[in-house]
């Protein structure tokens, strides 16, 4: 068996927020039986320095800097007539960094993390290649042109449109397309046509994530409704200003001593803001998610726009802490009713209020929304088709296998 390439868009390494965590976790599951060379991107300056806590895992790596800036992306985007998101991550180091690896290494499979790192993919190879999109990208950007106007909603249609043209063909030139949930792979398929479309959900390490392992607590007086996320991600920043704005003054109403606790690195100006309003905490950055979902009455995740698998609402659930999630960030999750889910601000603020109000239920929730995921989400058994996948000699009968073109 030769070596696996492992190509992303962002290091895994420190797995610190939503995609880095299932990249880590699919690495590390890879790593057991192949030897992993990794080629990645990275965007913040600490994941250079901590690149090294990925030496246990991978055989090289190379993990280069993104520093190109969005407008200059978006200009290759309309000169080249490509999308947006793709010539964010062109560069010609990557490419010289991924066919050193190929001509250096003996690697009969190469992963692809996310479809920013699918151009980089070698006119033709032998290899096996399985695609992990995660998610549809091209309906993310859909959704933003529904809730935009004049320019923005002509780029973020442009946006979609070629993206998923994009993601259509890289589907039908690799030999598995991987989604983190099974609607979202029903989805791709019903929309694009393509074969051999699965799903490998994320998983959550229900270990590190439990209300009674060793963790600084923090003790806060009042009923603390808990976000967490990465707060310059537009889906947060949207989320947290309605939450804030149209259904935190219904709960305070009755729950004068709730507060809306936004955590998360790189707040925005308009995340910042929010601070100023009555019962809005926005803490930034914090070394460990823990505490703040341990201190939490409640845990809200009000995403209007939301695909595949939230792991912030996994986190929650394995804190056992009761949530209450929107239909698009509760659809991918197969939890059994143990979270609520609302979209409307009445739906929302009765549901929160109605935890708020009943302490024992509440908690109760929660000890069963760990429970489903210990039984349902563990990394392992979640990651486990990918060994099939990959150990299939169906690459001798694909006509994906004998060339692929790069997009």
């Amino acid at each position: 068996m030769g070596d696996l390439l492992f190509l992303a868009h962002r290091s895994p390494f420190p797995p610190d927020r939503g995609d880095k965590i299932r990249a880590f976790n699919v690495l590390k599951h890879l790593a057991a039986n192949h030897r992993v060379h990794l080629v990645a991107f990275a965007d913040d300056p600490r994941d250079l320095e901590a690149k090294d806590g990925l030496a246990r895992f991978t055989a090289s790596r190379t993990v280069l800097w993104r520093g190109k800036s969005r407008p200059r992306a978006l200009a290759e985007a309309m000169v080249e007539r490509r999308p947006a998101s793709l010539t964010a991550f062109d560069g010609h180091a990557m490419r010289d960094a991924v066919a050193d690896v190929l001509e250096r290494e003996a690697i009969d499979t190469i992963y692809v993390f996310s479809g920013q790192m699918a151009q980089y993919l070698p006119a033709k190879t032998p290899a096996r290649v399985i695609m992990d999109f995660c998610d549809m990208d091209s309906l993310k950007f859909a959704d933003y042109a529904k809730g935009s106007r004049g320019p923005m909603r002509w780029l973020m249609r442009r946006e979609a449109r070629l993206l998923f043209e994009f993601e259509r063909q890289i589907a039908q030139r690799v030999d598995a397309s991987l989604f983190v949930s099974e609607a979202e792979a029903d989805l791709f398929r019903t929309r694009s046509g393509a074969a051999n479309v699965r799903a490998v959900e994320n998983g959550i390490d229900t270990d590190f994530f439990d209300p009674a392992a060793a963790f600084e607590r923090i003790d806060t007086p009042g009923k603390l409704i808990v976000f967490t996320g990465q707060m310059d991600y537009r889906p947060n920043v949207e989320a947290v200003t309605w939450f804030a704005e149209a259904v935190l003054p219904h709960i305070r109403a009755t729950h004068p001593d709730a507060d809306f606790v936004i955590v998360g690195r790189n707040p925005t100006d308009a995340v910042t803001a929010l601070a100023r309003r009555d019962g809005v905490q926005v803490t930034g950055e914090v070394a460990d998610v823990r505490p703040w979902l341990d201190a939490a009455a409640c845990v809200v995740a009000p995403l209007k726009i939301a695909r595949g698998i939230q792991n912030k609402v996994l986190e929650a659930m394995a804190m056992a802490r009761p949530v209450v999630a929107s239909g698009p960030a509760a659809e991918g999750i197969d939890h059994d009713g143990t979270i609520l889910s609302g979209d409307t601000v009445a739906e929302v603020a009765d549901a929160v209020d109605g935890l708020l109000s009943d302490a024992p239920g509440a908690a109760a929730m929660g000890r069963n929304a760990r429970e489903r995921v210990k039984a349902r989400y563990g990394w392992s058994a979640r990651l486990a088709p990918l060994d099939a996948l990959i150990r299939s000699d169906a690459k001798h009968a694909s006509p994906a296998a004998k060339g692929r073109v790069a997009a």
